[in-house]
């Protein structure tokens, strides 16, 4: 267990000795540290509304004039951005590996081995039927690694984020898919004017996105943005995109009033807010079966493809093709079966792939258009469903299946947090109060007068790592306990070599000012400030030998680390001042 005893000048609050193991979760930011602690994730979306990064963003030539678009238009700026200056990472090895025993033994107080095994796929979860017939550790690629060592899955700020650019491998920024959704829910804010009571982040226990309440809605997906219409497309591409909901229970959603978790019986999220959620949510993800909508879904349903076929006029002959030649020749063409396009979509087919006649025991879509005159059908009526299919002369088509498969995909119902874990206690609070008018430096203010009232926006402050404004114990106690990256990769290297190692990087942080990086975060990027890579330092030495002592002295231009009679003194320009003396007794990072 760390001993760790700090002293600071000036003082800051203390964090309570039963809050530390909270507090410092906010520094490392993990899958399971995200899901035990529900504040973390609203938290990191606060500490990316703090960063300089983000707002630098504003005056980039790409939103020149962004005011001028309507709100939906902002965000295709915002999302083409994204997608041209960020990748999404999931190698399991970028944060280092750790032990299942490890992780159920720091949580238990919290929660139950086997809710944390129902609920994370580092713990043995497989999902519904859908992943554990895909084998979800091999699509992860968790199966290289035994059910006892598991990876971290750590959580990137914006800074961490466009530090991937100094990684072998890497020409621009990167994060996973919880640093990428809280990365848009708070350039959404700063860049495209949305307030923060319309966007709400979602997460389950393999995926985080938001839900934007913009026009019908839409979804931010990793890099990506699922607006309603798309939600409905049938592409491939929506399909995957559509696997966290169809899928999964919603494990958590966080917004600025608070969080809804399946797990804990207290909410802390306003009513009337997650009422709103809830229900366009739900309008978003359910619409009316049209013609369009039956095209939509046999572009997804190829197996029901083959009980249909279209016809084309061509010099002067009317010819028949099957439904599947055209859903295949839609892959690389930019018209579409489901709409205006479709006659142009026919115009680019090679004749050799029509008939003279119609082909035996398929029904004709372009007789359909009849069936949907008077009305469309509410897919929530399964008779009114039926009796659609019914209609259709196809005997494979009106297998009830296929009903079931059309239901299920007009018409989503969503596994969300309130609905499990018993009725939920509203509990409500002080909720963060930021308008899209507001400056950077007004954001920080009214942030910094907040801290004593809402919990999540003091989390927010050590997520944003601004050790002048912060205890340094829980950074200090992440960085020895949690570093797993540095430790693997001085393995191989005396103390001496890896602080000559060390030494060698450039004296650059990937944080401006008082902030700080985390160990792993100097070894990966290979930089850091003086005080950065002797913390690293220190982490690599304790994990070496836990129950030896190391100091610290930190001052405005230099930090100085000492174990035993061995001393390493390192420049540094953060300006900060303060003592750390640590010992991790009998236990290891």
């Amino acid at each position: 267990m760390l001993e760790c005893s700090v002293e600071l000048t000036p003082t800051p609050p203390r964090v309570p000795p039963d809050e530390l193991e909270k507090y410092s979760s906010a520094c490392t930011l993990s899958d399971m540290e995200l899901f035990v602690f529900p504040d973390l994730l609203y938290a990191l979306v606060l500490a990316n509304l703090m960063s300089p990064k983000i707002w630098a963003w504003r005056e980039e030539p790409w939103f020149d004039k962004v005011k001028r678009l309507s709100p939906y238009r902002r965000i295709l700026r915002l999302r083409q951005f994204i997608m041209d200056h960020y990748e999404f990472n999931l190698d399991l090895d970028t944060w280092g590996l750790t032990t299942q025993q490890r992780e159920l033994a720091r949580f238990r107080r919290y929660m139950d081995e086997a809710t944390i095994a129902r609920s994370n796929a580092l713990f043995g979860y497989e999902g519904d039927r859908y992943y554990f017939d895909m084998d979800i550790r091999r699509h992860f690629g968790l199966d290289k690694y035994g059910r006892e060592v598991i990876p971290y899955w750590k959580t990137e700020t914006v800074e961490a984020m466009d530090a991937f650019r100094h990684k072998p491998g890497y020409s621009r920024g990167a994060g996973e898919c919880v640093s990428l959704s809280t990365l848009y829910a708070a350039a959404l804010f700063i860049v495209c004017g949305v307030p923060l009571e319309d966007i709400f982040v979602m997460g389950t226990p393999l995926h985080s996105q938001n839900f934007v309440l913009v026009g019908d809605g839409l979804l931010t997906n990793n890099r990506r943005l699922v607006t309603r219409a798309m939600w409905f497309n049938g592409t491939e591409l929506t399909r995957k995109a559509q696997r966290a909901l169809r899928h999964e229970q919603v494990t958590m959603v966080a917004h600025a009033t608070g969080w809804v978790h399946c797990v804990y019986r207290e909410a802390t999220m306003d009513p009337v807010q997650y009422r709103r959620f809830e229900a366009a949510l739900r309008r978003f993800l359910h619409t009316p079966i049209t013609m369009e909508i039956l095209l939509n879904f046999l572009r997804e349903a190829r197996d029901r493809q083959a009980c249909f076929q279209l016809r084309h006029a061509r010099h002067g002959r009317t010819l028949y093709i099957p439904a599947e030649t055209v859903y295949h020749y839609e892959h690389n063409s930019p018209y579409r079966v489901s709409d205006a396009t479709r006659e142009k979509l026919l115009a680019e087919i090679d004749e050799d792939e029509f008939c003279p006649s119609p082909l035996e025991d398929r029904v004709l879509l372009d007789d359909l258009g009849p069936l949907f005159q008077d009305t469309a059908v509410d897919p929530g009526d399964a008779a009114g469903v039926a009796g659609l299919l019914g209609r259709i002369g196809c005997r494979r088509f009106q297998a009830r299946q296929a009903i079931e498969d059309l239901i299920a995909f007009a018409r989503l119902e969503p596994r969300l947090p309130d609905r499990s874990g018993g009725p939920k206690e509203w509990v409500g609070g002080p909720a963060v109060r930021l308008h899209p008018g507001m400056s950077r430096d007004d954001i920080l203010r009214c942030l910094a007068t907040e801290r004593g009232r809402i919990p999540t926006v003091d989390l927010a402050f050590h997520a944003y790592r601004d050790l002048a404004a912060v205890d340094w114990t829980p950074f200090v106690k992440a960085a020895v306990e949690r570093s797993p990256v540095c430790v693997a990769g001085a393995r191989d290297l005396s103390e001496e070599e890896a602080a000559q190692r060390l030494m060698g990087w450039p004296d650059e942080s990937i944080y401006d000012g008082t902030r700080c990086a985390q160990p792993d975060e100097v070894w990966n990027y290979r930089r850091g400030d003086g005080f950065e890579k002797a913390l690293c330092l220190a982490a690599i030495l304790l994990a070496r030998r836990p129950d030896r002592q190391v100091d610290l002295v930190v001052g405005p231009d230099r930090a100085d680390l000492k174990a035993g009679a061995a001393v390493w003194r390192w420049p540094s320009r953060k300006g900060l001042r303060g003592r750390i003396r640590a010992t991790l007794g009998d236990s290891s990072c």
